[in-house]
């Protein structure tokens, strides 16, 4: 299926699905969370509400303010960087569709920094007294997207390798 996009409109449209995803979750967690609890759902999984003015683990929050724009700039740049990638990369479906969850959150988490000036997260994992900085599904998008390319940048090795 060629499109004016070159084929790469099925990757977007899926792109496009984890960021509506991403963000009607956020927007039943600041319906449904009042800042400051905590909703228990297993034994290691609550909902709270946070909102994160840096990137990763809160990498850069702590600034003056400067990251929040600085944060945008690079995911329009990542953004830009992936589409590409798409089409280059347009018939390649495990890349593409890791590529694509990689856009949806990264899109999904720039919504957030221009709407709300930071990244509403509001899914807490934890073990006894250790806990993983709380996140959202654009932030699961991203990390599942990436080990999908680590993954496949493996599988590309092991085969130029048998190919020699």
């Amino acid at each position: 299926m060629r499109n004016g996009l070159g084929g790469t409109g099925k990757w977007l449209a899926l792109a496009a699905l984890f960021v509506v995803l991403d963000q009607l979750t956020k927007f039943l967690a600041l319906q449904g969370i009042q800042p400051g609890s905590t909703i228990p759902l297993l034994p290691s999984l609550s909902l709270v509400l946070t909102h994160n003015t840096g990137a990763a683990f809160s990498f850069l929050a702590d600034a003056s303010g400067w990251q929040r724009w600085f944060f945008v700039l690079v995911a329009l740049a990542a953004s830009g960087l992936i589409i590409w990638m798409l089409h280059q990369h347009r018939s390649d479906t495990f890349l593409c569709v890791g590529l694509a969850l990689i856009l949806g959150g990264a899109i999904g988490n720039l919504i957030d920094r221009v709407l709300v000036g930071a990244v509403v997260d509001f899914i807490l994992l934890y073990w006894r007294q250790y806990r993983w900085p709380a996140f959202n599904v654009a932030d699961s998008c991203i990390m599942v997207g990436a080990g999908m390319l680590i993954w496949d940048s493996i599988r590309q090795s092991r085969r130029h390798r048998s190919a020699d």
